[in-house]
């Protein structure tokens, strides 16, 4: 996942392991709360992820198809980060400094994000165990880089 510089509104593509691209994303400009629009190659929203305005937390809502699936909330700690998923049973822990994530349940191992460094705009590699969890994993990506965003900021 690579993230354009410069640009006025979240606008970038997503591309498979082979370097094809696969998601478009794109933000809407001059939006209160931060709502971003996960498009296939044809231009349909598939996905959803936005903030919620006011919160001790950032908490970001995760639509699929127009469905909630999930708020992911960030919890309180000092030395990593940690999100839980409210409506699933997912957790996602992870190391603050090189920002490195695990998302996983009680079972298995969902989704490793590694955040590239030296890159031209953020970019992240996810190595995701199921792809039918593909979608769903994106938007969390999206979400806890938001959330990161919003930390630096």
């Amino acid at each position: 996942m690579k993230q354009k510089v410069f640009s006025f509104v979240d606008s970038f593509t997503i591309k498979d392991a082979e370097g094809n691209d696969r998601w478009q994303v794109e933000g809407e400009l001059l939006s209160l709360d931060h709502i971003l629009h996960i498009l296939d190659m044809n231009g349909n929203e598939v996905a959803l992820v936005k903030k919620k305005i006011f919160s001790l937390f950032p908490k970001f809502f995760i639509y699929i198809n127009n469905i909630e699936m999930a708020q992911l909330v960030k919890e309180f700690t000092l030395f990593s980060q940690s999100y839980y998923l409210e409506g699933t049973s997912w957790a996602l822990k992870g190391d603050f400094l090189s920002h490195d994530y695990t998302l996983s349940d009680d079972y298995r191992s969902i989704m490793n994000i590694t955040k590239e460094w030296f890159t031209w705009g953020d970019s992240y590699m996810l190595d995701i165990s199921e792809p039918k969890d593909e979608l769903m994993c994106l938007c969390i990506v999206l979400a806890v880089d938001c959330a990161n965003e919003q930390s630096r900021r």
